[in-house]
């Protein structure tokens, strides 16, 4: 029997029937940036249409749907610097199977093997991007829970790896009383013998509530959930449960689908924080992601409402035009989802607040660790101080 990539269109070469043959018309584009010269760039530009959609050689193709339709398309090709081309190419609504899995495979799948080739930017129609929920709470919705508007909000972790569970809640019960707005568990705290996941999030969550009650706060702690595939959904339930106020999760880990779900999940109903534990391969050097694309974007689709990053001077790497990068992407208009909080941490001290005051603005959470114990003995009254200082 004929094929249908030859353009029979009726059945296959095992004789099995075709599905019906229909597309929306709409197309969703992927803004990459091509290293190289012209040629090699395009080239490239257009290895990737065909590369991420039918990976089969073009020209066996005969089929006007495949052709017409399935292939990538350039829709836009230019030179933004020396040796650096910017590509927009789009892509039908049908590849992704409105599977974040899939959009993603389709974004950047076997292309992400090849050098040179890195996502700037991504846009979605707002009728296909309605399929995917988003942030469950985002800017609005947080600060509505902690009644905290017009101002920045700050953050802290429990720290060091290797204390007890009831030192953590020690820790906990301090920084609430201090006035701290979140709380989250080191990303490196699992369900270590030291501090079992269970015991740990019951003793915090009982430090916070008791805390919250001593002053009226509404200090909310969030413990990490980021497990084995098994256990990840089992801990975020036990820890609404138990009164936490939301979850951390690594989803460079878990997977980022994992974190969706839970975002989507409306009987779980908490805010959900990303961490970038595992993330700094997918933005290293000319492949991957942008820092915004990745860590603003991407964690925005996948139902982050905070995205934890390592601030610019401290002791990362990123730059003051990658941080910004991310705070545009968690801000800007983006296929009607909403609008989520960055969150600078990693290296953050006292005395880099006023400049980060100028460069953030008031839709921020400033996770502070190490510089917090560094200030003084008195944690609370530190936390207290970082408070103030942000108003």
């Amino acid at each position: 029997m004929p094929c249908p990539l030859r353009g029979c269109g009726g059945v296959n070469c095992a004789g099995a029937i075709n599905m019906t043959k229909t597309v929306s018309g709409e197309r969703f584009t992927v803004t990459y940036i091509l290293s190289g010269g012209r040629d090699d760039a395009l080239a490239a530009a257009e290895d990737i249409c065909i590369e991420q959609t039918v990976e089969f050689p073009p020209e066996l193709i005969k089929d006007d749907f495949i052709r017409g339709n399935i292939f990538g398309r350039v829709e836009t090709f230019s030179e933004t610097d020396e040796n650096t081309f910017s590509a927009e190419i789009s892509f039908a609504v049908e590849t992704s199977a409105s599977e974040v899995t899939q959009l993603f495979n389709v974004m950047l799948g076997n292309i992400s093997l090849k050098p040179g080739i890195k996502i700037r930017d991504i846009s979605l129609p707002t009728r296909f991007a309605s399929q995917f929920k988003g942030p469950g709470f985002g800017v609005n919705g947080l600060r509505d829970i902690l009644n905290a508007h017009n101002r920045p909000l700050i953050s802290s972790a429990i720290k060091p790896m290797g204390l007890s569970s009831s030192d953590f809640a020690d820790l906990a019960y301090r920084f609430a009383i201090g006035g701290m707005d979140i709380i989250k568990d080191d990303h490196g705290l699992s369900d270590q013998k030291f501090s079992p996941f269970m015991e740990r999030v019951k003793m915090c969550c009982d430090a916070v509530n008791r805390a919250n009650s001593e002053t009226g706060g509404k200090t909310l702690y969030f413990p990490n959930i980021t497990a084995p595939c098994r256990e990840v959904i089992d801990r975020a339930y036990f820890a609404k449960g138990l009164g936490a106020g939301g979850v951390l999760i690594s989803p460079a880990l878990t997977g980022f689908d994992v974190m969706k779900h839970l975002a989507d999940d409306e009987n779980f109903g908490l805010p959900v924080m990303s961490h970038p534990a595992f993330i700094g391969s997918y933005l290293s050097g000319s492949a991957g992601f942008t820092h915004g694309a990745l860590l603003g974007k991407i964690m925005r689709l996948c139902g982050a409402d905070i995205v934890v990053y390592p601030n610019f001077g401290g002791r990362f790497s990123f730059s003051k035009d990658e941080c910004l990068d991310i705070v545009d992407k968690c801000r800007s208009e983006f296929s009607g989802f909403k609008t989520i909080f960055p969150c600078p941490g990693g290296g953050m001290n006292f005395s880099n607040i006023p400049e980060m005051k100028s460069f953030y603005g008031d839709d921020v959470i400033y996770l502070m660790g190490g510089g917090l114990f560094r200030r003084s003995d008195d944690l609370v009254a530190n936390c207290r101080e970082l408070r103030s200082m942000v108003l």
